[in-house]
């Protein structure tokens, strides 16, 4: 673990509606959406875009020698996405290293609640696997990137996820729900007192939860030593998500015996995304892609 920060301060539970997170229109570069249920999604309240949960496919054009693909799940506290920032623009920066990325939009509260949410996820996964040969990946190499609410619904698949239901009429839920390795930037992990953050518990549990579902809810809670290897990305003023939430997750995952590796740096507020104009933290997407490179997620340097 690389500790950039010098110590871990107190800060505020706050609702994650940053400036930095407010979602933006596509570019015009932008494929179309591919829907994850195409007849409909199970537990679906209307008929909009937002009842739709998809993933839109972004390949390289550089090649793929690792065969990986990542699915992208941008932050927005359950009530929004940061699709741009925190979604396509990490498609675009994986594709340059080779690597396919797949942006999940899935549903929201405080229309939808847990576990509609995981259940998007895990279909998204499990929807990449059962594409692969399509798009030029191994199965077995399918990983997950998460930012702050992205990063709790990644966290979430990561430590809750099954082989796949081998009697299945739909063959895409034959396919395992685990992903091989998890990026959290910034995530929320957990909901319990005196860390946890509230907005996101709010608008994906509901505001009376069962104590129960809070902890089990909580991914600090809930890592085995099957949980996949993890990166993660925080900083330590952070006022939005304490900084706490990525220590959590990362003292679970030492204990765990699962290989992970954490950068914290001192100063950076939330939602910084790739952090390009950031001097403090732009060097963040290069130990990302050391990360990957050194296991064989992305491709080696040219």
């Amino acid at each position: 673990m690389k500790f950039v920060a010098k110590s871990f301060l107190a800060v505020a539970l706050l609702p994650i509606f940053s400036v930095a997170q407010q979602p933006a229109a596509p570019a015009a570069d932008v494929p179309a959406p591919v829907l994850l249920w195409p007849a409909g999604a199970p537990g679906a309240t209307g008929d909009t875009d937002a009842d739709k949960p998809s993933i839109t496919v972004f390949l390289p054009t550089v090649p793929n020698a690792t065969k990986t693909g990542v699915v992208v799940a941008p932050g927005g506290g359950y009530t929004h996405l940061a699709t741009e920032k925190e979604g396509y623009a990490y498609a675009r920066w994986l594709n340059r290293h080779g690597v396919a990325a797949f942006v999940l939009r899935y549903r929201l509260g405080p229309q939808y609640h847990h576990p509609i949410e995981i259940g998007d996820a895990q279909r998204a996964i499990r929807f990449v696997r059962a594409h692969a040969a399509e798009y030029g990946i191994e199965k077995d190499r399918v990983g997950m990137w998460g930012s702050s609410a992205g990063g709790h619904l990644t966290a979430t698949a990561g430590t809750q996820f099954d082989a796949g239901n081998p009697e299945a009429a739909d063959p895409i839920d034959r396919e395992s729900s685990r992903p091989l390795f998890l990026i959290l930037s910034y995530p929320v992990i957990t909901f319990m007192e005196p860390t946890g953050h509230r907005g996101s518990a709010k608008f994906l549990l509901g505001d009376n939860p069962d104590p129960a579902l809070v902890r089990s809810l909580s991914a600090e809670t809930r890592v085995t030593p099957e949980t996949p290897p993890a990166f993660l990305f925080t900083t330590t003023d952070d006022q939005t998500v304490p900084v706490m939430n990525s220590v959590m997750f990362y003292e679970a995952l030492v204990k765990a015996g699962v290989p992970a590796e954490m950068h914290i740096f001192q100063h950076g507020a939330h939602g910084a995304g790739l952090a390009a104009a950031n001097p403090d933290l732009s060097i963040w997407p290069d130990l990302l892609l050391k990360w990957m490179r050194e296991r064989g997620y992305a491709a080696p340097t040219p």
